[in-house]
Order: C-alpha cells, then sequence, then structure tokens
C-alpha cells in the first residue's frame, strides 16, 4: 500500500496536475520508483473524517537542496507559474514556521509523475 502525501496547499494544482515537484522538509527515504498516494491531509484529521484521495504519482527524483536554490522555472513547476521566487521561499516558511524554515533550510526537492 503506498505512502500518502498531504497536498493540503495545492489541491487545485495537484488536480490540474500542473504541481509536478514538491518541496518537502523531510521525506528523505524517497527513491525513483516509489509510489505515493497523494491526499488532501494525511494526518491530524478528526474523528470520523477520512482522507481524501488526490492522485497516485510515481517519484523521479528526489534530492536535498537549499530551499533559495528555487528559480521561476520551478516554482511553475510547483505549480504557481505566476510566482515569482521569492515569494514562493515567503510562502513555504510561513506554512512550515513552526519548523524554523529559513531561505537557507535544506529541503527536499521531489520531481514525480502522474500515474
Amino acid at each position: 500500500m503506498p505512502r500518502k502525501m498531504s497536498c493540503m496547499l495545492t489541491i487545485p494544482q495537484v488536480n490540474a496536475r500542473t504541481k509536478l515537484v514538491t518541496r518537502r522538509l523531510g521525506w528523505w527515504f524517497l527513491q525513483p520508483g516509489d509510489i505515493v498516494d497523494l491526499v488532501e491531509k494525511a494526518m491530524g484529521l478528526q474523528k470520523g473524517e477520512k482522507q481524501v484521495y488526490l492522485a497516485t504519482v510515481e517519484i523521479v527524483e528526489a534530492a536535498p537542496q537549499q530551499l533559495r536554490a528555487i528559480t521561476e522555472k520551478e516554482c511553475a513547476l510547483e505549480g504557481f507559474p505566476d510566482m515569482i521566487p521569492g515569494e514562493f521561499i515567503e510562502m513555504f516558511c510561513k506554512a512550515n514556521r513552526a519548523k524554523g524554515c529559513t531561505p537557507l533550510t535544506l529541503v527536499n526537492r521531489i520531481r514525480w509523475k502522474y500515474t
């Protein structure tokens, strides 16, 4: 059974299949060929709440990089074609504030293809 990855902040991009890359502060164990189910919310479900399936993807690549290395092309691959790198970094760090995220934070850049 595939692992479940939350895409709560990018549901429209996943549904439109425009999100081909994600950056995570974890998921270091992923390898090319791994299969992952994308869901709206993977953890913190309330009693009676169920996971909402979005898509199944195959991991193509996973590699560490500093968050500040993101480019405009990468913003588009993340599903944000109108966003510039500074805006993406700000959004990412705001979403990961509790984990002490900064532009220098090492993130896992994960590329996938939809199955």
